[in-house]
């Protein structure tokens, strides 16, 4: 059967690390969103001085609803800061806001895994929705076609996810040089928000481990089919 079968067993390594990586980040959040920075100023507005000295002052910043939902959108070029960083002076807010103007210095810069990643967003929504069914009724009515048809698409995911690595690491590097070299966190400090930073980016190596195993899942239950 396609759902109750070993290669279950294959996605456990994936889930488990998904688990334990949205752990540290909750971990890491909970103990620096309580600790503030020495020169007080919130994320909003280191932010704001952040893009400005990198000549990205067009850029708005607005709040927005929810916890972690921070982000940048290159189309509107907007800085998304979520409520608990927005206004919040802490150690874990200023980070975060931080990770995201590394995102709007690659888009001012042309970084190159940025672009590529953007311009697959509609490809691998489109390719993630339509995996399960189409390789389902490949299976359903062995049709070896429709099965390599849904493998592709599934593998346009795995593919987001290894584009996404070197995007997250890069605005994570952007933003600890930046709040290094402007003065914004001293050295212990700056510690923290690697922290915070550095558990954010284990979310994303999970997703692709998971996005991996999957895949692996895929060809087994193909190759199987063919007996």
């Amino acid at each position: 059967m396609f759902f109750y079968d070993w290669t279950m067993v294959l996605l456990i390594p994936g889930l488990l690390l998904g688990i334990f990586a949205q752990a540290k980040v909750k971990s890491a959040y909970a103990k620096y969103r309580r600790i503030g920075t020495q020169r007080g100023l919130t994320a909003e507005q280191v932010a704001q001085d952040m893009l400005t000295r990198d000549g990205n002052g067009n850029v708005a910043i607005q709040p927005i609803a929810g916890e972690l939902t921070d982000n940048y959108d290159p189309r509107s070029n907007v800085l998304h800061l979520s409520q608990g960083v927005y206004g919040s002076g802490s150690i874990a807010a200023i980070g975060i806001a931080a990770h995201e103007c590394g995102h709007a210095m690659q888009d001012r810069h042309d970084y190159g895994p940025l672009k590529l990643r953007s311009a697959f967003v509609p490809v691998v929504n489109i390719g993630s929705t339509l995996y399960f069914p189409i390789f389902l009724a490949g299976l359903l009515f062995s049709w070896q076609p429709l099965i390599t048809v849904g493998i592709v698409c599934f593998a346009l995911t795995l593919v987001f996810s290894l584009i996404t690595l070197p995007v997250e690491f890069d605005a994570s590097r952007r933003a600890i040089a930046t709040l290094r070299d402007g003065g914004y966190v001293s050295d212990e400090e700056l510690r923290g928000v690697k922290a915070v930073l550095d558990a954010a980016a284990l979310t994303y190596v999970a997703a692709a481990i998971s996005s991996l195993l999957q895949l692996v899942r895929l060809l087994i239950l193909s190759r199987n089919s063919r007996r």
